[in-house]
C-alpha cells in the first residue's frame, strides 16, 4: 500500500521550491514600520540574512559548486572596492557596518537569490509576489491620500507612503515602481492570456499610487524602464501598450480628477531644476556638489564607508538646509538630517572613490549587458522547440534598468533596500544562471526539480550537469523531467 505522507512531513517540505525563502523576504516588507522609527533593521533584513544561511546549508548538503567563474567574478567584483573603502572609514565600527550593508545588498543576497531560483516558474512566483506587495502598499497609499492620513506634503497630509511612514517617503514609491515593472514584464510575455491580462491590469492600477507618491525619481525611472521593456518586446506591442497607457491617463486625469494642483506642480518641478527649484532640489544639488568635492579630495579610495555625513559640512555650501522635515502618517513632526547625496553613483564615488565605483558599476553593467544578450538570444530562438522565456527576460532586465536609472536620484537606505538585493539576484539568475544560456546551450539539462527523491539542480552560471531524477528521466532524453514540469532540456 502507498504510504500517505503527513501534511508537514520532511519529504513534503523538501518538495517546496527554495525560492519561497526569498518570497518570505518580499512578504515581510508588507509589515508596518514603527511610527517615528529611526530607520533601524527591518524584519526583512533579518530574514534576508537567514536566506543567505539557508542557501549556504543547501550548498553544503548537495555538495555542489555554488557559482561559475563568470558569476563569481561579476557578483564578487564589488568586494574589491568595498574592502579598500572599509579600511579608510572614519572608524572601525563604521567600516564594518558599511561593509556588511553593501555586501548584503550587492553580493550575498543576490548570490543567494541566484542559487535558490530553479526555473521560470520560480521567477514568475517571485515577480508576482513583488506585484502583490506593490498592490498592498499602493492600496494603503491611496487610502492615505483619500483620507488625508499620509505624510505631510506642502503642509497637507496627502503624500502616499504606504506602511513605511514619513521617515522613508521613498519606500512605497520604490515598491510600487518595482511591482509595476514586474507586471509590465509579465504582461509582455507569452504566458496564457488570462495571466497577461491580469498583469496588465495590475500595471494600470499601480499607476495611481505611484503618482500619489509624489516621487519624481521613481516616476522618471519607471517611465524609462517601461519604455525600454516595450521596445525590447517589439515596436508594434510598444505602440499598442503606449496607446492604452495614454487612454488610462486620460481616464484617471479627466474622469477621477487625479491631476490635482499639487500633482501638476510636482510634475512641472521636474523641468525646473535651474529656474526656480524648490528647497528639496536645492538640497540635492548641494549634496551632489559636496560628494563631488569629497571625490576630488581622495579620487581613488574616497573618504571611506559611512564617511559622507562626517565630511558633508566641510564641502557643502550655505544653500544646504539643516534637514528635511517629516510629519504625518502616524508619526509626529521630525527633522531628519541629510546623511546622503541621494545619488548612488555620487555616494559610491565620494566614499569609495574610482576603485569602488568601477567595481560596483562594472558589476551592475555586466548584469545588464549579459541579460540583454540572453534576451536577444531568446528572441532569435522564438518559434523553436523550446518554451518562451520573454516574460522572465523582460522582468529581469527591467529591474536592472529601473535600479540603474533610479540610482541617479536615490541611494540605498530604508527597509525597501532589501528589495534592491532581490532585484539584482533575479537579474543575476537571468544573466548568469539558468535564465537563457543554460537552456539554449547544447546539452542543457532539466531546469526544475522532479519527483520526491533526488534533485537535479544546475550549477549557477553554467549549463546544468547531466543528472537523473527518481522518476527515471535523464537530462539527455529531450523531455520534461517530471509530471507537470513546464520546462525540459532544449537542444
Amino acid at each position: 500500500m502507498a504510504q500517505t505522507l503527513p501534511p508537514w512531513s520532511v519529504a513534503r517540505v523538501r518538495r517546496l521550491p527554495p525560492v519561497l525563502a526569498v518570497v518570505a523576504v518580499v512578504a515581510l516588507l508588507a509589515l508596518p514600520v514603527a511610527p517615528g522609527g529611526g530607520g533601524g533593521a527591518h524584519p526583512a533584513d533579518a530574514v534576508s540574512a537567514l536566506v543567505v544561511l539557508y542557501c549556504a546549508l543547501r550548498l553544503v548538503r548537495d555538495r555542489r559548486r555554488p557559482l561559475s567563474r563568470t558569476a563569481a567574478v561579476v557578483l564578487g567584483l564589488p568586494v574589491l572596492g568595498l574592502a579598500v573603502a572599509a579600511m579608510g572609514a572614519v572608524s572601525p565600527e563604521a567600516g564594518l557596518t558599511g561593509l556588511g550593508r553593501y555586501l548584503q545588498v550587492f553580493v550575498l543576497v543576490p548570490a543567494a537569490v541566484l542559487l535558490l531560483i530553479r526555473g521560470r516558474d520560480d521567477v514568475r512566483l517571485l515577480a508576482w509576489s513583488m506585484v502583490g506587495l506593490a498592490a498592498w502598499q499602493g492600496a494603503v497609499g491611496v487610502h492615505q491620500y483619500v483620507t488625508a492620513t499620509g505624510a505631510s506634503y506642502q503642509g497637507e497630509p496627502v503624500r502616499a507612503v504606504g506602511t513605511f511612514g514619513p521617515q522613508d517617503v521613498m519606500g512605497m514609491a520604490t515598491v510600487v515602481s518595482l511591482g509595476l515593472v514586474c507586471a509590465v514584464g509579465l504582461a509582455l510575455g507569452r504566458t496564457p492570456v488570462r495571466h497577461r491580462l491580469l498583469a496588465a491590469g495590475c500595471a494600470l492600477v499601480l499607476l495611481l499610487p505611484l503618482a500619489l507618491s509624489f516621487s519624481r525619481g521613481a516616476w522618471i525611472a519607471t517611465a524609462v524602464t517601461c519604455a525600454a521593456q516595450l521596445l525590447l518586446a517589439g515596436v508594434r506591442r510598444a505602440l499598442a501598450v503606449g496607446a492604452a497607457v495614454v487612454a488610462a491617463g486620460v481616464v484617471l486625469v479627466g474622469g477621477f480628477g487625479v491631476g490635482t494642483a499639487m500633482l501638476q506642480e510636482r510634475v512641472g518641478s521636474i523641468t525646473r531644476v535651474t529656474d526656480s527649484p524648490d528647497q528639496s532640489v536645492t538640497d540635492r544639488y548641494t549634496m551632489w556638489a559636496a560628494a563631488a568635492g569629497m571625490w576630488r579630495e581622495r579620487p581613488l579610495t574616497g573618504v571611506g564607508l559611512k564617511g559622507f555625513p562626517e565630511h558633508r559640512d566641510g564641502h557643502a555650501s550655505l544653500a544646504l538646509s539643516s534637514g528635511s522635515e517629516t510629519d504625518g502618517a502616524g508619526a509626529g513632526y521630525r527633522k531628519q538630517p541629510l546623511l546622503s547625496p541621494h545619488n548612488m553613483y555620487l555616494l559610491v564615488l565620494a566614499e569609495q572613490g574610482l576603485i569602488g565605483l568601477l567595481a560596483l558599476a562594472g558589476s551592475w553593467l555586466a548584469l545588464l549587458v549579459l541579460g540583454l544578450r540572453e534576451l536577444r538570444a531568446v528572441r532569435r530562438s522564438r518559434g523553436g522547440s523550446g518554451p518562451d522565456r520573454a516574460d522572465c527576460a523582460l522582468v529581469a532586465c527591467g529591474l536592472v534598468v529601473w535600479q540603474l536609472t533610479d540610482f541617479a536620484y536615490a541611494d540605498i537606505g530604508g527597509p525597501s533596500t532589501v528589495l534592491t538585493a532581490v532585484c539584482f539576484g533575479l537579474a543575476a539568475w537571468w544573466a548568469l544562471g539558468g535564465g537563457g544560456g543554460a537552456l539554449t546551450g547544447a546539452g542543457a539539462g532539466p531546469e526544475s526539480e522532479a519527483g520526491a527523491g533526488a534533485v537535479a539542480e544546475p550549477v549557477a552560471g553554467t549549463e546544468p550537469e547531466a543528472a537523473e531524477s527518481s522518476s527515471g528521466s535523464s537530462s539527455g532524453s529531450g523531455s520534461g523531467s517530471g509530471s507537470g514540469s513546464e520546462e525540459g532540456p532544449v537542444r
